[in-house]
């Protein structure tokens, strides 16, 4: 569970309905026109740019911003250790059976088991990576393109309650409803980009990020195991994905 993108929705929701609870009832600010011309609008415009698949996805792909386990570089730097160091010893057949939590990871060693050449492993296992950034763009452009759309749809339901309200202008009861209209279409497009679907669109391309940068070591780390590099130098190489900060702490350790 990502305990920041839970705390900041909430937080960021409870202190908006805060404001609201301020200025009188939470009523005054629920009106279904504008829920429909914003939220469902919004969806509907949304299907036009994907297919329904892409669309009926982004739902699986918001789950990410909330539960995602991702290996520390630090543990497959070590469990990457562990391996070369048996397969120097004991060649790659060795490493059969060997327990390996990391699936891309556990997928490498597998094409050397099997006695792959270098180029076949790393044309496979790039392949496999960029597939799933390119799984990770898709689904962070769904949500980009929602926080686009949910404020143009909170204009144009500003402008349906503007031409209704000055339409009606002999008629004052009329008036409150349609400026209601206007005014919350643009408050609920305004929430729904900002405090939803921008910030997941960000969420899920930190989570590319971070997935590319697991694959990225695992890829020099199989081909290096392969090469049967020292399983120091191999520590070494891949330290360099780490901060700064991080880098010597094996040694020092």
């Amino acid at each position: 569970m990502d305990l920041a993108t839970l705390i900041g929705m909430i937080g960021g929701i409870g202190i908006v309905i805060y404001a609201m609870t301020l200025g009188g009832s939470l009523s005054m600010f629920a009106d279904v026109p504008s829920v429909l011309i914003v939220i469902v609008g919004s969806c509907l415009v949304l299907m036009m740019k994907f297919s329904l698949g892409q669309f009926l996805g982004a739902g699986k792909t918001a789950a990410k911003a909330f539960m995602f386990k991702l290996d520390s570089p630090e543990d497959i730097i070590t469990l990457v250790v562990d391996l070369a160091d048996a397969a120097r010893k004991g060649g790659l057949l060795s490493l059969e059976g060997k327990e390996i939590p990391n699936p891309f990871l556990e997928k490498g060693i597998g094409l050397l088991i099997d006695g792959h050449d270098e180029d076949v492993v790393k044309s496979v296992l790039t392949k496999d990576k960029n597939m799933a950034v390119e799984r990770h763009k898709l689904g962070s452009s769904v949500w980009l393109s929602l926080g686009d759309l949910a404020p143009a749809m909170g204009m144009i339901g500003t402008l349906i309650g503007l031409v209704a309200m000055l339409s009606n202008m002999d008629d004052p009861k009329s008036i409150g409803p349609a400026m209601a209209v206007a005014l919350l279409t643009t408050l609920y497009g305004a929430m729904l980009a900002n405090m939803i679907a921008i910030p997941f669109s960000d969420k899920l391309q930190l989570r590319m990020a971070e997935e590319e940068l697991i694959k990225s070591m695992s890829i020099d780390a199989v081909l290096a195991i392969q090469a049967g590099q020292n399983p120091r130098v191999i520590e070494s190489m891949l330290r360099t994905y780490l901060p700064e900060s991080k880098r010597g702490s094996a040694e020092d350790e």
